[in-house]
């Protein structure tokens, strides 16, 4: 397999994924070989993403680049679609740096490293998928991936008001992902095929009416990420709470979920 075939976004992915659940194995209780052993895969893994873009990524082509695509769950349309543009892989590169940064940032954590740093490879991987994945279904799945690690970040090495911020946070995001889920479910049942892929959800024709209801659902989706008001209350709370690596991963990278998604 030479480097124009490999499967870079798939594995730029699933390699933090892959490495988080390796975590509970090691024996270290301390956390200090669990400190090295994430900082070493985000690096790894962020040297991948920058080789990607400059081997692989064609500034001046524009569109879809490094498309991947194979069937995961063919009986419920699910596949596993993965691709990059213009928009969304300078947030690909900056989600490697970023959560890299978070990783060095989170250092001085004590209080149950293995499980911070399982959340934070874990967010790793959520993150890179949400602004890579081409269907509908998978993108809806990703989104929620990176909801629970933020939840649990808060909630747990937070501050005094942590459990009422994350609770806060996670009635707002998962409450408002619904909306992802219904638009997304009636686009793909719209007319005569059933598709998730972002593509052919967008070259299908759909009634204004309908185009206005699924809008409007996307719009309260992604608002409450980026956040616009009145739909922003959630953010002075989770990021009052946040210890610092999370704060970082909330203000840099959370929040452009909602403004790529929305633009693209």
């Amino acid at each position: 397999m030479d480097a124009a075939t490999f499967p870079w976004l798939t594995t730029i992915i699933l390699l933090p994924i892959a490495a988080a659940l390796l975590i509970p194995l090691l024996p270290d209780k301390e956390g200090k070989t669990v400190r090295w052993y994430a900082l070493v895969v985000g690096l790894i893994d962020f040297v991948l993403i920058i080789y990607a873009f400059y081997s692989q990524y064609d500034l001046s082509e524009a569109g879809l680049q490094m498309v991947e695509s194979y069937p995961w769950a063919p009986q419920i349309g699910l596949n596993w679609s993965v691709g990059a543009d213009g928009l969304s892989m300078p947030l690909i590169l900056l989600t490697g740096f970023i959560t890299t940064l978070a990783m060095l940032a989170a250092w001085p954590v004590t209080m149950k490293p293995k499980l911070f740093y399982f959340l934070l490879l874990t967010m790793y991987g959520a993150q890179v998928a949400v602004f890579a994945v081409q269907d509908m279904l998978l993108f809806f799945l990703t989104w929620e991936l990176e909801l629970i690690p933020v939840y649990l970040l808060l909630s747990i090495w937070g501050g005094k008001k942590r459990f009422y911020a994350a609770t806060k946070f996670i009635l707002y995001t998962a409450g408002s992902s619904l909306f992802i889920l219904v638009a997304g479910l009636a686009m793909a049942f719209y007319g005569d095929t059933i598709t998730f892929d972002f593509r052919a959800l967008a070259a299908k024709e759909y009634t204004i009416g309908f185009e206005l209801l699924a809008y409007t659902g996307f719009l309260i989706a992604y608002g409450v990420k980026l956040p616009i008001i009145p739909l922003h209350t959630w953010l002075p709370d989770a990021h009052g709470e946040a210890t610092a690596p999370v704060h970082m991963l909330l203000a840099g990278i959370l929040l452009k979920m909602g403004a790529m998604r929305f633009c693209g």
